[in-house]
């Protein structure tokens, strides 16, 4: 592969570009532009991007990562929804004949048909620095949607991902932690201060990669309801579980049953949600499903 080298880590190079376009930035798309060649490099290395991989990006901005992507990758798919900037994409990216730019919400994107057409539907890499006001939506979205994803590996603000990799009894814990735990295993890649963005964010960011497991590591018989469960337990943070789920109208579990059941498991009535682990809410909705079908 003779691909030639990014050029947009540099800062120089950005405003150039930025200048040139007369870009300005979209707050209600949370742009803010890596300028940090370091942190891109480790970016690139912590995903093990290869020249088998085909990868998806979601918000290239002004294709800094993307450059970064394609001289590593066998093919990169960028998705982008802001217009001012898919003709920027064009320009920066135009050196390299293995990027496809798709103009178009991600959210929208058949991202299962995208993996089947360009790669024979087996698992691909996503990387993104992703806007963060959207970060759990798209991240849930290829969970729950069953894309083949080997792994994800993103930046993101500081607070997700410390909520992504934290377990029990903290305060970052919650459904974020458990539903990310449920399908991948995260690890923290890089802590990312401010002024390696530009604009820079009034928050610190962090680089976290899912690693995909091969199995998910609990058998909860209903999916759907155990993650209902956690929903609910979180929804009420300082209430018992046994309110939390009393109050959730959408699941319809008497308080006397959720009480019997923490009793089976040797669980206090007045335990909270966030004392529990993913095995003890996957055994928690199994229970409860047992018992619904012998009422």
């Amino acid at each position: 592969m003779n691909r030639p080298l990014p050029t947009l880590g540099n800062p120089k190079n950005t405003i150039e570009i930025l200048n040139k376009y007369k870009f300005i930035f979209q707050k209600k798309f949370g742009q803010n532009f890596l300028i940090d060649e370091h942190v891109l490099g480790k970016i690139i290395r912590s995903a093990e991007i290869t020249e088998d991989d085909f990868v998806v990006e979601i918000g290239p901005g002004i294709g800094t990562l993307t450059q970064y992507l394609a001289a590593s990758a066998r093919e990169v798919a960028a998705i982008e929804i802001d217009d001012a900037l898919i003709p920027i994409l064009e320009d920066t990216l135009s050196a390299y004949d293995n990027v496809t730019v798709i103009h178009e919400d991600v959210l929208k994107v058949d991202l299962c048909k995208l993996v089947e057409e360009k790669n024979g539907g087996k698992p691909i890499k996503v990387v993104a620095n992703l806007p963060y006001y959207i970060t759990t939506p798209i991240i849930m979205g290829l969970f729950e949607n069953h894309v083949p994803v080997e792994s994800i590996t993103i930046m993101v603000q500081k607070e997700v991902a410390d909520r992504m990799k934290t377990g029990p009894g903290s305060k970052d814990y919650g459904a974020l932690s458990l539903a990310v735990q449920y399908y991948a295993k995260p690890e923290l890649v890089a802590n990312v201060p401010p002024n390696c963005f530009m604009p820079r964010p009034r928050v610190g960011s962090a680089v976290i990669r899912l690693t995909r497991h091969a199995e998910v590591p609990v058998q909860a018989e209903d999916e759907k309801l155990m993650f209902q469960m956690i929903r609910a337990s979180f929804n009420q943070r300082r209430k018992t579980l046994v309110n939390g789920l009393g109050n959730a109208p959408e699941l319809h579990i008497p308080k006397e049953m959720t009480t019997e059941v923490l009793d089976e498991m040797g669980l206090s009535a007045s335990v909270r949600g966030e004392a529990l682990t993913l095995e003890q809410f996957a055994e928690l909705s199994n229970r409860i499903l047992e018992k619904r079908k012998n009422a």
